[in-house]
């Protein structure tokens, strides 16, 4: 059996995801903004962009597991801001590094799970929370 057959044979209705839906890795909306998240741990600036596109697709949510995701990312962009500025004014007591350091970890960590929620289509549990 060669690599074509083997494909038809998977391509069945039990392979499929959902309607629209490709196998592997999907560049979804909240994909992309939870990407520019995660980039801006190195250039800092990407997350600017990443909340302006998740205040624009907002309005335009097909399903509820995008909105519910937009509101998380929203959430997650001003958490990182408030604690990144709170971190800063907080080095001249040395505790601004610990700060720093948790919310860079905060932001990684919520930015993973909607990554990861958002390639199987699934809905963030609680989209509100200032947690995780």
């Amino acid at each position: 059996m060669d690599d074509l057959d083997r494909m038809k044979a998977n391509s069945g209705p039990d392979t499929e995801r959902g309607p629209g839906t490709t196998p592997g890795f999907e560049f979804n909306h909240p994909t992309i903004i939870s990407l520019l998240y995660l980039a801006s741990c190195i250039t800092g600036v990407t997350a600017i962009v990443g909340v302006v596109l998740a205040y624009v697709w907002r309005g335009e949510a097909g399903g509820g597991w995008e909105r519910s995701h937009y509101q998380y990312q929203i959430n997650t962009f001003w958490i990182g801001l408030v604690g990144s500025v709170l971190g800063v004014l907080l080095l001249v007591v040395v505790i601004g590094f610990l700060v720093l350091m948790a919310v860079a970890v905060l932001v990684i960590v919520r930015s993973v799970m909607s990554l990861l929620n958002a390639q199987k289509h699934e809905p963030m549990p609680d989209p509100s929370t200032l947690w995780i």
